[in-house]
């Protein structure tokens, strides 16, 4: 994994983990993190979590991905066990300087959220010219 998006390591996906300050408990989506000379993709995949459950903020140097998922039930059927209910997924990265948090783009579709982090100018590859003297 590149240098520039840092994870906290030896965390499985299906983990789970408390928010700080918070008894709420959550689960670690699974991530793909993908890097080209202008940016790095990151995907996660959040199933049943809706636009308006879904937080993407950036604090600090710390990228920080939240939402929760319902699976709607009928009305007209009792629910005797459920695992997929109610879901609450978590995760932070810390990203490097050479990265513009400013002008980051996400889109969500079908459960897998894909967030584009363009990396600064300074910190794109450049050719540089030689002259002959």
């Amino acid at each position: 994994m590149s240098n520039e998006l840092q994870t906290t390591p030896a965390r499985e996906p299906e983990a789970t983990g408390r928010s700080e300050g918070s008894s709420l408990r959550y689960a670690v989506p699974p991530v793909d993190v993908f890097e080209d000379e202008g940016s790095i993709t990151l995907l996660a995949d959040l199933p049943g979590v809706s636009r308006e459950r879904l937080g993407v903020r950036v604090d600090g140097d710390n990228l920080v991905i939240e939402g929760t998922a319902e699976v709607p039930a009928p009305a007209t059927i009792e629910m005797i066990y459920g695992e997929a209910r109610l879901a609450a997924y978590r995760r932070e990265f810390t990203l490097s300087r050479e990265l513009d948090s400013s002008r980051i783009e996400a889109e969500l579709k079908d459960g897998v959220l894909r967030l584009m982090i363009p990396k600064s100018e300074e910190a794109r590859p450049r050719r540089v010219e030689v002259r002959v003297g």
